[in-house]
C-alpha cells in the first residue's frame, strides 16, 4: 500500500502528468482538496473508488482516512492543487505518515506561477533584465512569514516576484514594492489561471489596486520589469557564433565533432 501525493495542476483538468493520471486510475481511494482541484480529474478514478473531499476535514481526519486505507491494503491518490513543493500543506501529512510507517510517493504537478506565466505568454527571466524568480507570499492567518523573508528584502534584488496567497493584501504589496521597482513597474494579476473563467489583468504598481478591484482570492501577483520588457538582448544560447556541445563553431571548438 502506498499514498501517492499527486500535483493536480493549477486548474485545467488536462494539466496533469501522465503518471499522475495513471495513478489516480489505479487507486481505489482518492482524497482531493475539493476547493481547488477540478472535479473533472475525479473522472480518472476507477469504478467504485472511495472519493473523499478533504476541504472540510482536519489534519487528524485526513490521516485517519489514509490509515483506514492502509489497514485495508488500499493505495491512496492524494490530490493537491498546483505542485506539491510549495504551499501544499503536504509536509505535515508526510511527517505523520512517516511516523506511522505508511509508504509515500510524490508526483510533481504544474505550479500556479508557471500557469500564470503561460497565460501571460511571458518568459519571467530575460537576458539583462531578470535572471531570478522569487516565489513568495505575505503573512497570513495560516502561516506567518519567517524573519528575513520580508517582501522588501526580495524586492531589493530586482528579480521577478511571483507573490502567492496575497491578493487580499494587494495594498501592502504595492506599498512595499514601489520604492524598489518604481510606480511604473509592470504588474500582472492572474485569477484562476487555466480555469475556464481565468482572468488576466496587466497593469503597473501605480494602477493595479484600482484595476484588480473585486478579486479577493485564488489569484497570483507577478511583478517585475520582465513582464513587459521588449528591449532585451537575445540569449547567447542560440547565437550563430556561440560554441556549444551540439553546435561546434569556429576553428577551435570546445567540443569538436
Amino acid at each position: 500500500m502506498t499514498v501517492h501525493f499527486i500535483g493536480a495542476g493549477p486548474g485545467a483538468a488536462d494539466l496533469i502528468t501522465l503518471r499522475g493520471r495513471d495513478l489516480i486510475a489505479a487507486c481505489p481511494v482518492c482524497l482531493y482538496a475539493g476547493s481547488l482541484v477540478p472535479q473533472a480529474l475525479l473522472s480518472h478514478c476507477p469504478p467504485g473508488a472511495r472519493i473523499v473531499n478533504t476541504a472540510p476535514l482536519s489534519l487528524d481526519q485526513i490521516i485517519a482516512e489514509i490509515a483506514t486505507a492502509h489497514a485495508a491494503g488500499q493505495d491512496v491518490a492524494r490530490l493537491h492543487s498546483g505542485d506539491l513543493s510549495v504551499w501544499s500543506a503536504m509536509g505535515e501529512q508526510l511527517r505523520r505518515l512517516r511516523a506511522l510507517n505508511i509508504p509515500i510517493n510524490v508526483v510533481p504537478g504544474v505550479p500556479s506561477f508557471a500557469a500564470a506565466a503561460a497565460a501571460l505568454q511571458t518568459e519571467l527571466t530575460l537576458p539583462g533584465v531578470a535572471q531570478s524568480v522569487v516565489l513568495t507570499r505575505t503573512s497570513g492567518r495560516a502561516s506567518p512569514m519567517p524573519e528575513g523573508e520580508a517582501l522588501t528584502a526580495f524586492a531589493a534584488t530586482g528579480a521577478t516576484l511571483a507573490i502567492h496567497l496575497s491578493i487580499h493584501a494587494l495594498d501592502r504589496v504595492v506599498t512595499d514594492l514601489t520604492p524598489h521597482y518604481g510606480a511604473d513597474c509592470p504588474v500582472a494579476v492572474v485569477w484562476r489561471a487555466t480555469w475556464p473563467d481565468q482572468r488576466v489583468i496587466r497593469s503597473t504598481l501605480a494602477a493595479i489596486q484600482t484595476e484588480a478591484q473585486g478579486i479577493d482570492r485564488t489569484a497570483l501577483i507577478l511583478v517585475g520589469p520582465a513582464l513587459a520588457a521588449e528591449d532585451f538582448d537575445d540569449s547567447r544560447l542560440y547565437a550563430g557564433d556561440y560554441d556549444r556541445r551540439y553546435r561546434p563553431t569556429g576553428d577551435n571548438p570546445r567540443f569538436p565533432e
